[in-house]
């Protein structure tokens, strides 16, 4: 069966050549002229992936993207964009996107990181999850923030709760069911997004930087998640 996905991009020329690109490769492809359309295409059938421009007229990439997320949808999110700031970049991973690619691109990239978020998405519907992230208690301690995996928050003393992303709850997990390891980043990696993760590591320290921020007392300095240069990282407290 193909994979199919729903493309957002208003510029007609960029869109037809990704139309056609995605098609050669075999996928089931439909279009939108901008990020209202896609928001009105979308409950009207499954889609596997969601390529998002983030530069768009009526709907940002990043309007659509926390639109998808804030009714639950799980589907895996690629952003296009033109932005070369890291804070443009993180903003996108905060509101759930899961990858990004910047303009310009090559096919080469831009179909990698396609068929990865594709892979990654097949793994999470077959509910192919780390089994010892799954040992995690419904309520636990990542240092000295509380972590509630049913509301999506962390709670650090003397803060208002902060709302955890699907991959930031999955990273809290992963470190607390392995209390004192140096897990690599291709370990994070392969269980947090699936082992078809083809990209860099780039989304990963992202993601961890902003977990910091959430759970530790001062995200600059962290005590929690410490990083072991050149390997990964480590969780000194344990889940409780």
């Amino acid at each position: 069966m193909k994979a199919r996905i729903l493309i957002a991009e208003d510029d007609a020329n960029i869109r037809l050549g990704l139309v056609a690109t995605l098609e050669s490769e075999g996928y089931d492809v439909v279009a939108a002229a901008d990020g209202a359309q896609a928001l009105r295409l979308y409950p009207q059938q499954k889609y596997d992936l969601v390529v998002l421009d983030v530069m768009m007229p009526k709907a940002s990439g990043y309007d659509v993207c926390r639109e998808l997320r804030a009714t639950g949808a799980v589907t895996p999110v690629l952003l296009l964009t033109a932005k070369g700031e890291e804070v443009d970049k993180v903003v996108g991973l905060k509101l759930g996107a899961d990858d990004y690619v910047v303009k310009p691109f090559g096919v080469h990239e831009l179909l990698a990181r396609v068929e990865a978020l594709l892979r990654r998405g097949r793994l999470t519907a077959a509910g192919a999850a780390a089994a010892s992230a799954a040992s995690v208690p419904a309520v636990f301690r990542l240092g000295v923030a509380e972590i509630d995996r049913n509301a999506f928050t962390a709670r650090r003393p003397g803060y208002a709760p902060e709302s955890l992303t699907a991959r930031e709850l999955k990273l809290a997990e992963t470190f607390a069911a392995h209390p004192g390891e140096t897990l690599t980043r291709d370990a994070l990696l392969n269980a947090v997004w699936g082992v078809g993760y083809f990209g860099t590591t780039r989304t990963l320290d992202q993601h961890v930087a902003q977990l910091r921020k959430k759970i530790e007392p001062d995200g600059e300095a962290p005590h929690t998640i410490i990083t072991v240069h050149g390997v990964g990282y480590r969780c000194t407290a344990q889940a409780r």
